[in-house]
């Protein structure tokens, strides 16, 4: 690829700075240096010239410095070398400048010569002439060892280049040249190393002469007249073959010889062949050591091109030197003609006949390594065709004889190195496999060779390994037979003639293949290929077969395509074959020789094996086809007395005349008893059998008479049954059961599985007869054996297949004719639970076992019993019609599948999931909630097995019901449960329960739920949540038609609330339980709950915070309390089932339940409800009868409703604040004393009022208007909360802008004239507040207003009322002008002034307050009126200016500020003044003050003050006391003598001497300072006193 611009310029600045360094005299960077040269120059395409030249000068003058390290000089070169792409002439110049005649050069530009030779041929032959000559002067100059291994390096790459050109001088650019010259000069150069360095050379220079040889000699083997000098160094070079080292050399420059011998058509004189042939069999055939790898491809390659040259001469030596016993040659010549003929060579064609007896030579050979290589070249030869008629067939049976070698299914002989041999013979078994595996039948010549003697190894048992094979090859030429049969000229006439070779007959053929084709139902390829063969044999077998197999072999085969199928199905299959072709026959000589053949067969199988069993029952499937009576007579006679011909003796004869009784069960039954009355019983069992016979014994016997019936024609058994069977079982089993005469409890387990077996066989049998009407006589006593047999088990282990064969038993018989009761059924499957699942762990079963095939029997009898318990279960389960007493049945597992041990639990389900399996049919009103509820939580247990077997008993119950589910998904769930993982366990338990829930029957679902709750209490962690989830998907799928059984449901939860509140988790979903029912039946929850007793005890609270709890349904909950709620309030009145709501609200409130959209409803109906209870006692009936253990000195607690009404309205607020929704009250915490309590009740209305959250007007119109109603109430109490709600609304503006409120005014106008004072006091409130809310509406209803509160000032018995009235008439006067008053002005002013000296702190301050407003008032209509009032008031101001409430003096003062104008006393301002100072002046000085001021101004209204000051003598406050005496002190000292002769000396005196004894010291000494002060006046004016 040519380089960019930007690369161009970084690549020739890279080489600049590499060239600046390389003028460097430093030597240590030029290594690295050369080196990146080189690859910079290999990878460019163009060089700058200069460059160029530069790179030339600088490399070959440092290749030259023999001061350079080698390895630098050695780069240099080959930078020299690579630069020859850019400039060739240039760098051949510089190279040939240095290489100068008669001078030694360096050896360097000898090898930079070489290299240019090599590299660039065609630019170099042109120099080659000039080279070689210049060479030639120089070689009697080399005596340096090094500097002669470069001239040989020379001369080889000068050859090699030379030897390029003759051969292809046509693709070279220029006119020939001749090479003859140059091939001259090369042979004067070798001439002269082989003749002057060879002979004394070193190994290394030897080495180099010997790379040189090859290329050399075959250069001029071109001409004639040098092909004799050069094939007579060829013995030379084989002479080198001494050291491993250098022998690849060797044989790589022979093989470059007899290439070029071969090219040029060169004969070899016959001795050099022959010592070539030696030569390189050495090679391959080092005996010592193996030869090198390298070395010995080489010489197979050379031997390849004698094979090509001269193959006859090859094989004679081939065949010469394989006679000899070396192991080492005979291999070496194997595989070389194995590669020969892998290599196709034409010429080796024509000696196939050599080759064959080459190899038969050595087939006698026993070593494993000759054997092995044999049978790859036979393998090789077979593929290539190579295997010649009359030849090959021995070579073919040497494979199959080499594939019996190793046989395992013969008795060996024993030897003493046969272990040690083991390995090689396997090995030698596997490849003759091998090599029958490939063969390919058809390739030219080889049908000849193998039909029809390739059938002749079907049969023999030692050929059984190669089978698969063999079957193939038949099959293959018999199909292809069947191709050619249109073309006569192409048949290949497969028939039998046999010729010499015994060829098996048809009955051989058949009970081989029949037998062989056994294991097709394992899947092994034999089996399947010994059926596919007997497809296409049905001819050779018998002519008649030929219709029957070609309808009934297809339908064999089809089961066997891609699966294995049940090895009963398939063995009853082929019996079934056998039994129409041998009718079809229908031929008795030819049945008898078949069944003869078969037992010929015995000995060709292990006992153990299935081709063995199958073995017996064709045997007596074909003499139950046989027609001669006597024949079939005979043959069970001889087997009866010589049983061990069929090897295992009892299986044998038992399925011989168990199948053979099918057709002859009358000669069976007479032959057996003809044999029972024919030999004499021994008494002692176990010691012997039947007299003078070490053969059957009674146990066997038995066994055969169950085998008998099993196998009986139906219509025959049952007549024959008790008689002739079951009697004679009976007799057998008694008389092996005694002693001497005398019966003993036998623990025989070979008897008790003998008679066990007979007997389940018997009940098989009999069933399968379908006769309705007989009744087995002998069933209770059958089954009464069986459970004896069981109950004598040991429970602490499992060693004996008694309990499983007796369940089997015992099922068979249960379902015979007469019926078992209920209880029997109860009885015998109680007993048989309890037999074997509290067994120990299967661990601990095993451990009893001393080796690993004990343990594993052990597991086997283990998972037989377990399995023959469920299908007992299953039998008696569902053969009942009865649902109920199904149910029964089934109980019997509960406690094992609840049980503590895991073990326990694990076999209850396995048994579980066998009964529940989905190909029954259970009655038809079976119920399956309660057992879903009790198997579901358990897919999630601690065991795989119990999982899978819980899901697959879950999904039962629904096939069982008829109900279709999601198969594929539910088993893909259902394999998931493998996972340890408890995450994933319980994820697809939840999956497969929202598959299923739909489909439980509605009204099976309380008995679903109920288990579900037991299973809450009493399961593990992991099943309880599976139980938990379980549940609540039930529920969300089927909970909206839960309604009639709503209640129960609910009762049911409530009876396991107290176990499961132990249990945190359990708890919770038994809350989210009925939170989900409540989703589809709320009311009715609610309803529920309401009817628990008051006060809620925990559980009914928490349930109710379970409902809350619900983002869902918290607002559904609230909304049906709301709804309760109104309809309990509907008429005012509040009842026990309102205090329940309320409570009930409160759980749900306290928890955080939003109530953003119902606040507004919630709130009214809660202020309602503590209104309504208000005063209110809890009814008895409503009482909590629960018992409560009273402590010491306690008292019981009687709840108080509006004390519970009030709490949930507190908890309502503080959510609402929570939420924005409402504020603080003012009140704090007070607040909801002040709400609970009758008396204080309208003041925390009102500061709840005002912890309204304003700015939510559409939350505060909505209350406004569900409270509007309370306005009018019957309910005096509600009435009185309602208005003074409302009385704290009407001060927000914004609420009379967007609420009704013009309504609420004239209610409130009306309950001002109430008589209840609460109710007039706030109702005053309101129409006050309106002066904050809404001025425009004081002033258009003013008259109204005006009048209902100032009729609330004469309401004297309660003060609270008046104290209201001023306030509200503060608010409205300042709304108004002095008409808009006047009518009402003197009124409101002597109403006003009777408050002054009120007791009531609030009232008085309201009172001066007003009374400061109304001066603003007055108008020139009522300005001396007020004038006169306030004259009257003064002394009220001036006393009360040290009230003890600081507010009241601070508003006297600015009363007296505002009123002295009216009486024209402004010289006062200066005294008032001094009550703004921050140091208050004391009493008696500031009266002394003000009285100076007024004695000089007004004389009258000093006098007035006198005269009124003797009301406040007698002032309740002793600083009002202090204050009227200190002031009456200050008058009588500024009275003019004119007054102070009116006083009223005498009463004045007294007064004042009672002050003298009054408690308070500070009014004492007032008033003797009044009294010295009155005394000192009169005496002054001589008054007399």
């Amino acid at each position: 690829m040519t380089p960019s611009t930007e690369e161009f310029i970084e690549m020739f600045g890279d080489i600049n700075l590499t060239l600046g360094m390389l003028n460097k005299e430093d030597i240590v960077n030029k290594e690295d240096i050369y080196s990146h040269l080189t690859s910079v120059i290999q990878n460019t395409d163009i060089l700058d010239d200069a460059i160029v030249q530069q790179l030339i000068y600088y490399a070959s003058k440092d290749m030259r410095d023999n001061n350079m390290l080698r390895e630098i000089r050695m780069l240099a070169g080959e930078v020299l070398v690579s630069l020859a792409a850019h400039d060739f002439n240039s760098v051949m110049y510089e190279v040939q400048s240095n290489f100068r005649i008669l001078e030694l050069p360096n050896e360097f530009v000898v090898l930079a010569l070489a290299e240019l030779a090599t590299s660039y041929v065609s630019q170099s032959i042109p120099f080659m002439m000039m080279t070689l000559l210049t060479m030639q002067t120089m070689l009697r100059l080399a005596e340096d060892e090094r500097m002669k291994g470069t001239f040989c390096i020379a001369l080889e790459k000068f050859s090699k280049a030379i030897y390029k050109y003759v051969n292809h001088w046509r693709d070279f650019p220029y006119p020939r040249l001749d090479a003859n010259r140059l091939s001259d000069k090369i042979f004067m150069l070798f001439r002269y190393i082989m003749e002057k360095w060879a002979p004394s050379a070193s190994p290394m220079q030897t080495l180099s002469i010997i790379k040189a040889h090859g290329p050399t000699v075959s250069l001029l083997l071109h001409r004639e007249d040098f092909c004799g000098y050069a094939l007579g160094q060829v013995p030379w070079l084989l002479s080198q073959y001494k050291d491993k080292e250098i022998d690849f050399h060797v044989t790589q420059s022979l093989k470059q010889i007899l290439t070029a011998a071969v090219l040029y058509d060169i004969g070899l004189p016959r001795s050099l062949r022959r010592s070539i042939f030696i030569n390189l069999l050495q090679q391959i055939c080092r005996a010592p050591e193996p030869p090198v790898k390298e070395n010995e491809m080489e010489a197979s390659s050379c031997f390849l091109i004698l094979a090509h040259s001269n193959p006859g001469e090859l094989m004679e030596f081939f065949d010469e030197q394989i006679r000899s016993n070396n192991e080492a040659i005979r291999m070496g010549i194997l595989t070389l003609l194995r590669s020969a003929i892998s290599a196709e060579e034409p010429r080796l064609r024509d000696h196939i006949i050599s080759i064959e007896r080459t190899v038969k030579i050595v087939m006698g050979d026993l070593n494993t390594k000759v054997r092995n290589s044999v049978l790859l070249l036979i393998q090789t030869m077979c593929e290539k065709s190579y295997i010649e008629a009359r030849e090959g067939w021995p070579l073919i049976d040497y494979v199959f004889s080499q594939s019996a070698t190793l046989n395992r299914n013969l008795e060996k002989p024993v030897k003493t190195n046969f272990h040690e041999n083991e390995k090689e013979e396997e090995s030698v078994r596997e490849t003759s496999l091998e090599v029958l595996k490939t063969l390919d039948p058809l390739v030219i010549g080889m049908p000849q060779v193998l039909w029809p003697r390739i059938l002749t190894f079907v049969v023999p048992a030692e050929y059984t390994e190669a089978l698969e094979p063999l079957f193939s090859i038949i099959r293959i030429l018999i199909m292809a037979e069947e191709k050619k049969k249109h073309s006569a000229k192409e048949s290949t006439a497969l028939v039998i003639s046999t010729g010499a070779v015994k060829l098996p007959s048809p009955q051989q053929l058949l009970a081989r293949l029949l037998v062989i084709s056994m294991p097709a139902s394992l899947g092994e390829l034999r089996g399947a290929g010994a059926i596919g063969l007997l497809k296409i044999l049905p001819e050779i077998i018998h002519p008649k077969l030929v219709d029957l197999w070609k309808i009934r072999l297809p339908e064999l085969l089809q089961p066997l395509e891609g699966k294995n199928i049940s090895t009963v199905l398939w063995e009853t299959m082929l019996l079934q074959l056998l039994k129409e072709s041998l009718w079809k026959i229908d031929d008795v000589a030819w049945t008898i020789q078949l069944t003869r053949d078969f037992k010929q067969q015995m000995g060709s199988y292990s006992n153990t094996s299935i081709e063995k069993k199958f073995l017996w029952k064709a045997l007596g499937t074909t003499l139950a086809s046989c027609q001669d009576s006597d024949f079939v007579s005979s043959q069970i006679k001889e087997f009866l007395t010589a049983p061990n011909q069929l090897g295992d003796q009892r299986q044998g004869i038992t399925s011989i005349l168990g199948y053979c009784a099918e057709n002859h069960l009358d000669i069976v039954l007479k032959v057996l008893k003809t044999f029972q009355n024919q030999e004499k019983f021994f008494m002692n069992r176990c010691k012997s059998l039947f007299s003078g016979k070490k053969s059957l014994t009674k146990t066997d016997v038995m066994v055969i008479y169950g085998a008998v019936a099993l196998h009986a024609p139906k219509k025959q058994l049952l007549s024959r049954l008790n008689q002739d069977i079951i009697s004679q079982v009976l007799f057998l089993h008694g008389q092996c059961s005694q002693v001497l005469g005398m019966s003993v409890m036998n623990k025989d387990m070979d008897l008790q599985m003998s008679f066990t077996r007979s007997i389940a066989e018997i009940g098989i049998a009999v069933q399968d007869a379908e006769d309705q009407g007989f009744q087995f006589s002998y069933k209770e006593m059958l089954i009464g054996y069986m459970l004896d047999f069981i109950r004598g088990e040991p429970l602490d282990s499992l060693a004996s297949p008694v309990r499983w064969k007796a369940l089997i038993a015992i099922r068979y018989l249960s379902k015979l004719k007469p019926q078992l009761s209920l209880q029997d059924h109860l009885n015998i499957l109680e007993e048989n639970t309890r037999r074997l699942l509290p067994l120990p762990p299967l661990e601990n079963l095993k451990s009893e076992g001393q080796t690993d095939k004990d343990k594993e029997h052990i597991q086997f009898l283990y998972e037989r019993s377990m399995d023959a318990l469920g299908k007992l279960l299953k039998t008696m389960m569902w053969d009942n019609v009865n649902a109920e007493d199904c149910q029964e049945m089934f109980n019997l597992l509960r406690m094992w599948l609840v049980s503590q041990k895991e073990w326990e639990r694990e076999r209850a389900f396995q048994i579980t999931a066998k009964v529940l399996t989905n190909d029954i049919v259970a009655p038809e009103n079976f119920k399956i909630g309660s057992l879903l509820g009790l198997l579901a939580p358990h897919s999630c247990d601690t065991l795989p097995t119990i999982r899978q077997a819980a899901a697959s008993s879950t999904i039962g119950l629904f096939y069982i019901k008829g109900i279709h589910l999601e198969v594929e998904r539910l088993q893909g769930l259902q394999e998931g449960l493998e996972s340890d993982d408890v995450q994933v366990q319980i994820k697809i338990s939840s999956k497969i329960a929202k598959i299923v829930s739909k489909f439980i029957p509605n009204e099976e679902i309380l008995m679903f739920l109920e288990e579900m709750l037991d299973g809450l209490e009493s399961l593990n962690p992991t099943c309880t949540k599976a139980c938990g989830i379980w549940m609540i998907t039930v529920l969300k799928e089927q909970g909206a038609a839960l309604e009639d059984q709503l209640l129960e449901i609910l009762s049911t939860i409530y009876h396991h609330m107290p176990v499961l509140r132990q249990k945190e988790e359990s708890f919770q979903f038994m809350l989210e339980a009925i939170s989900q029912i409540a989703s589809f039946h709320m009311e009715t929850v609610v309803d529920n709950l309401l009817q628990k007793p008051l006060p809620f005890d925990r559980d009914t609270k928490t349930l109710w915070k379970a409902l809350a709890e619900k983002p869902a349904s918290s607002g559904k909950l609230l909304q049906a309390l709301i709804d309760k709620l109104e309809t309990e309030l509907e008429d005012d009145i509040a009842r026990v089932e309102a205090i329940s709501v309320a409570c009930a609200m409160y759980e749900v409130i306290s928890i955080g339940t939003s109530v953003t959209g119902l606040y507004s409803e919630l709130f009214t109906l809660l202020l309602k409800l503590v209104s309504c209870t208000l005063g209110q006692k809890m009814p008895t009936s409503s009482w909590s009868r629960r018992r409560h253990v009273m402590q010491q000195g306690e008292q019981q607690q009687i709840p108080d409703p509006c004390r519970l009404s009030t709490a949930t309205l507190r908890c309502l607020q503080a959510q609402a604040m929570r939420e924005g929704l409402a504020k603080e009250s003012d009140e704090g915490d007070n607040l909801w004393t002040l709400l609970s309590s009758p008396s204080t009740h309208h003041i925390g209305v009102c500061s709840l009022a005002r912890s309204m959250a304003v700015w939510q007007h559409g939350v505060i119109l909505d209350i406004m208007e569900q409270l509007l109603s309370s306005l009018t109430s019957s309910s005096e109490n509600y009435r009185i909360t309602g208005t003074a709600f409302f009385s704290e609304l009407m001060k927000e503006p914004i609420l009379w802008k967007h609420g009704n409120l013009r309504d609420v005014l004239i209610l409130m106008d009306q309950s001002a004239w109430d008589s209840n004072a609460t109710l007039r006091q706030m109702a005053i409130r309101g129409l006050g507040n309106t002066a904050s809310g809404a001025p425009h509406k004081v002033k258009k209803h003013k008259q109204l207003m005006l009048e209902s509160i100032i009729r609330g000032l004469y309401h004297l018995a309660r003060t609270e009322v008046v104290c209201e009235s001023l306030k509200a008439l503060k608010k409205i006067l300042n709304l108004l002008t002095d008409r808009d008053v006047s009518f009402y002005f003197k009124e409101i002013v002597l109403q006003t002034r009777t408050f002054f000296e009120d007791e009531q702190d609030d009232v008085r301050l309201t009172a001066i307050f007003l009374f400061e407003d109304l001066a603003s008032l007055t108008g020139r209509r009522w300005k001396i009126f007020f004038a006169e009032e306030i004259k009257k008031s003064l002394i009220s101001f001036l006393l009360h200016l040290w009230d003890p409430n600081p507010k009241i003096g601070v508003a006297c003062r600015d009363v007296l500020m505002v009123c002295i104008p009216f009486l024209g006393l402004q010289e006062l301002y200066g005294v008032l003044d001094h009550l703004l100072d921050q140091d208050l002046p004391r009493v008696r000085d500031f009266y002394r003050q003000f009285c100076v001021k007024l004695a000089k101004k007004n004389q009258e209204i000093l006098w007035i003050l006198h005269t009124h000051s003797f009301t406040f003598f007698t002032s309740s406050w002793e600083v009002i006391r202090s204050a009227a005496v200190k002031l009456t002190d200050a008058i009588i000292l500024n009275l003019t003598s004119q007054y102070v002769e009116l006083l009223d000396r005498e009463q004045l005196i007294t007064r004042l001497q009672a002050l003298r004894r009054d408690p308070c010291i500070s009014v004492q000494r007032a008033a003797e300072a009044a009294l010295q002060t009155l005394l000192r006046r009169c005496k002054e004016t001589s008054i007399p006193l």
